[in-house]
């Protein structure tokens, strides 16, 4: 019931900011709604796509933002588009393992070789089937962002090998994926909502976290957080969708000009991406974390066991095509 309340409370708002608007019967406008601040290189790189589209478009496409989680968290907005109340979204590859079970592939820990092969991946032929594979839930994939690659904090332990995880609760997304990384390295993976993750670090309700220097910097996790062990477990990308209700009433020309502006923010955000890493590291050691580099030799060892439960399922074969594509680049 309380999530129902909450989709159609983001349903009534969306009708408000869109009465609120000054719109044109010339011009197409899409709503697209995420959870992230406006200074983050996410956002900007929305604006972007924005920019680039209504240009594209000589002004006859644009995108209407709505940042900072005010229609709701990543899975509502994902309701919200299932049922044609809201466009597009910015969600984590992790949060549509539900509707795309291939997207699972993106939370096993130490897939990819290096950049090269991740983005070799997500723009190739897998990458493009993962996009697509959403739509019998009424989404699909326009693209994907850079959400680098995902590491530990803590409050209070030094963590540098697995074994310093043992006992620790660290937060995780609500992924299974996820609780199985981390519960196979030792660590008690507590499922949090990111917005109650700053409470709960900083009284003690989970020991850490990981994720992304940006989104740790720009969350103020530093603030409650000593240590920050870039370990690099997860590449997981954002990926932007659509709603089918949505991408079907679009004209061919109107599909073609989405996708090219698309293209060019996803080059954008890269760069971008690259730049706020580098700054977000350069803050929070300012501000007093200790940013440790890891010998990921034992933290690859420890999380073996999870590629030999893989044997026999859908996912065995995806990974063998990820990893037979990184040994020919």
């Amino acid at each position: 019931m309380r999530f129902i309340t909450k989709s159609i409370t983001s349903a009534l708002m969306i009708v408000l900011l869109n009465a609120c608007g000054e719109l044109t019967d010339s011009t197409k406008s899409l709503r697209i709604a995420h959870g992230l601040d406006i200074q983050h290189p996410v956002h900007q790189s929305l604006e972007y796509m924005n920019t680039e589209l209504q240009r594209i478009s000589n002004g006859q496409m644009d995108l209407v933002l709505y940042p900072s989680g005010q229609l709701g968290s990543e899975r509502e907005i994902i309701e919200l588009i299932q049922i044609g109340s809201m466009d597009m979204t910015k969600v984590s590859a992790s949060t549509l393992e539900t509707f795309v079970s291939g997207m699972k592939v993106f939370s096993l820990p130490y897939l990819f070789q290096d950049q090269e092969h991740f983005w070799a991946t997500l723009s190739g032929s897998i990458g493009r089937e993962l996009l697509d594979s959403g739509q019998d839930f009424n989404i699909k994939g326009l693209g994907y962002f850079d959400a680098g690659s995902r590491s530990f904090y803590t409050t209070k332990d030094k963590v540098t090998q697995p074994d310093d995880l043992k006992g620790l609760k660290i937060r995780v997304m609500s992924s299974q994926s996820a609780v199985t990384m981390v519960n196979t390295m030792g660590g008690a993976a507590t499922p949090i909502s990111w917005g109650e993750l700053y409470t709960a670090l900083q009284q003690g309700i989970v020991e850490g976290a990981e994720n992304n220097p940006p989104s740790f910097y720009y969350s103020k996790h530093y603030e409650v957080s000593q240590y920050y062990l870039l370990d690099e477990h997860t590449s997981i990308p954002d990926v932007i969708i659509i709603g089918t209700h949505t991408w079907n009433n679009l004209s061919k020309q109107e599909q073609a000009w989405l996708k090219e502006a698309m293209a060019l923010a996803t080059q954008y955000q890269k760069k971008l991406w690259a730049e706020s890493t580098q700054m977000s590291l350069n803050k929070v050691k300012e501000a007093g974390v200790e940013v440790i580099r890891a010998d990921k030799t034992q933290f690859q060892k420890s999380v073996e066991p999870i590629y030999k439960q893989l044997e026999g399922t859908p996912l065995e074969q995806l990974v063998a095509d990820i990893k037979k594509l990184g040994r020919q680049l």
